[in-house]
C-alpha cells in the first residue's frame, strides 16, 4: 500500500512513521514522529529586508556621503579572461547600467576589456533574475513573484518580463514540469522545509517537500528510498547537535582507502550548467555554496535536500568491518561528523554531491565515502544505492563508494564433481 505524502507533512495529523527503524546493520534506533516545521520563504525574505533597511538608516545617519557612493550593487569577480582564459587580468573601472554597476577587467595577455558575466543584454541584475525564477518555481504566480521581488530589491518588475525569463531559462529549470503537481501537495509556504543548524558555523539545512514526495511516489526506481525521507524529516527533532560540537569533521580526517579497481568517471553533468550560470551572480566567494544550493533546490528536478548533517560513530565502523567485510582503514575515538552539500534522487540511486572550486585538482574521495557510509547507517539503505560526485562549472567526477570499501574476492576455478576424487583438477600443490 502506497504512502500518502500529505499525511507525512500535514501539521494537524501526526506522521505515520514507525517508532523503531532497523538500520540494516544490526542496530535499532528509536525514532519519534518528526515535528511539522515549515519555512516561510517570503517571511524570511521580509525579515532580511527589514534588517537591511535598518542597517542602511544607521549608516546613512553616520556617514551620508559614503552611502551615496554605494547605492548600486556590483557584479561578481572575474578569475580568468573570457577570451583567452588567461589569469593575467586587472580591474579597469566600472560601467553603470540601469539597475547595477558592472566591474570591467583588462586582460594583459590579449588586451581586451570584458565583464565577468557571460549573459548579455539584460537590464536587471542576474541575481534578481535567478531569485525571480526560484520564487516562481516555489509555487507563487507571476504577480506574487513580482511583489516579492519589489519587497526584496525595491525594483518594479512586470509579469510579462518574468514570463519571458521563465521561457528563456526553461532548459535549466526542469522543475517546471513538476510545478503544477507540487502545488497540489503543498502551498508555496510549505514547499520548502528548513532550519538553521549551529554546528560550529551556520548550516542552512533545507528539504524540498514536493520534489521528494513526487520522486518517491511517481518513479518506480525510487520506491525503496522511503527511509531517506524519514531520516530527513527527523533531523528537526532528533539531530544530536552536541555531537557536531565535539566531533571531528570528515573533511579534516586523513584516511587512505584502497582505490584499486575504483572507477572515477569524468563526465559533463546538468550541475555544471547550473553552476556556470549561478556563480556569475555571486560577488563574494563565501556565498557560492549557498547561492548554488538555493537555486538547485528550487529549480532543478532531482535535488531534494541541502546541508544534510551526518555522523559516524566508532561502533558503526567496527560493525561494518566485522559484519559487512568493509575495508575502512581508520580508527576513531570520537564521532565523525559532516554536512552534505546536495542530495539528489535520480536513476534509481541516491547521489551525494559536493561543490569544489577547481574540481579537476581536487580528489575528495575519502570525504565523500565517509558521507556515504554515514548515510547508509542513518537511513538503513544499502551502500550499493549510493553514488558520490564532486563538481564545479566545468568538470564533474563520480564514483561508487561501495567499490572503495568492498573488494570482490578472486574466485577459484570450479572443479567438476566427477574429477575431485581423482585429483585431476584443483589439486593443491
Amino acid at each position: 500500500m502506497e504512502k500518502d505524502p500529505k499525511k507525512l507533512t500535514n501539521s494537524e495529523d501526526k506522521a505515520k512513521i514507525s517508532r523503531t527503524r532497523d538500520t540494516g546493520a544490526g542496530q535499532k534506533r528509536d525514532i519519534k514522529p518528526p515535528k511539522a516545521f515549515y519555512l516561510a520563504w517570503d517571511k524570511e525574505m521580509q525579515d532580511k529586508e527589514r534588517n537591511r533597511k535598518k542597517k542602511e538608516r544607521k549608516e546613512e545617519i553616520a556617514n551620508p556621503v559614503k552611502k551615496e557612493k554605494q547605492k548600486t550593487p556590483t557584479t561578481s569577480l572575474a578569475e580568468r579572461c573570457v577570451y583567452c582564459d588567461s589569469k593575467n587580468i586587472v580591474k579597469r573601472g566600472t560601467r553603470k547600467k540601469k539597475y547595477e554597476v558592472v566591474q570591467l577587467y583588462l586582460c594583459k595577455n590579449c588586451g581586451k576589456t570584458f565583464t565577468p558575466q557571460k549573459i548579455k543584454g539584460r537590464h536587471y541584475p542576474l541575481k534578481l533574475i535567478l531569485d525571480s525564477l526560484s520564487f516562481y518555481n516555489l509555487g507563487y504566480n507571476l504577480e506574487d513573484t513580482c511583489r516579492l521581488i519589489k519587497e526584496k530589491y525595491g525594483l518594479d518588475l512586470r509579469p510579462s518580463t518574468l514570463a519571458d525569463w521563465i521561457k528563456s531559462y526553461s532548459d535549466l529549470c526542469k522543475y517546471n514540469r513538476l510545478r503544477k503537481f507540487g502545488k497540489k501537495l503543498y502551498s508555496p509556504h510549505q514547499i520548502l522545509q528548513g532550519i538553521n543548524l549551529y554546528h560550529r558555523q551556520i548550516y542552512k539545512f533545507r528539504i524540498h517537500q514536493a520534489k521528494l514526495a513526487l520522486l518517491l511516489q511517481e518513479d518506480i526506481k525510487n520506491k525503496h528510498f522511503w527511509p531517506l525521507r524519514e531520516f530527513l524529516q527527523s533531523v528537526y527533532a532528533e539531530c544530536p547537535h552536541y555531537l557536531f560540537q565535539e566531533g571531528q569533521r570528515s573533511s579534516e580526517v586523513k584516511v587512505k582507502f584502497n582505490l584499486d579497481k575504483v572507477l572515477i568517471r569524468e563526465k559533463t553533468n546538468f550541475a555544471n550548467r547550473i553552476a556556470n550560470l549561478v556563480l556569475q551572480a555571486v560577488g563574494d566567494n563565501k556565498l557560492r555554496h549557498e547561492a548554488l544550493q538555493q537555486f538547485m533546490l528550487c529549480n532543478d528536478s532531482v535535488t531534494v535536500a541541502t546541508e544534510v548533517p551526518v555522523y559516524l560513530l566508532p561502533e558503526d565502523i567496527e560493525h561494518m568491518e566485522s559484519q559487512l567485510d568493509f575495508q575502512i582503514p581508520i580508527k576513531i575515538e570520537k564521532v565523525l561528523t559532516g554536512h552534505i552539500d546536495l542530495i539528489q534522487l535520480r536513476n534509481g540511486a541516491v547521489h551525494i554531491l559536493d561543490y569544489k572550486p577547481n574540481a579537476a585538482k581536487e580528489r575528495p574521495i575519502e570525504q565523500l565515502t565517509l558521507y556515504a557510509l554515514a548515510m547508509s547507517r542513518l537511513t538503513g539503505l544499502r551502500l550499493f544505492d549510493f553514488k558520490c560526485a564532486w563538481f564545479d562549472e566545468k568538470n564533474y567526477f563520480e564514483f561508487f563508494p561501495l567499490h572503495v570499501v568492498y573488494k570482490l574476492r578472486q574466485r577459484q576455478a570450479r572443479v567438476p564433481r566427477n574429477q575431485r576424487s581423482l585429483g585431476i583438477l584443483g589439486e593443491k600443490k
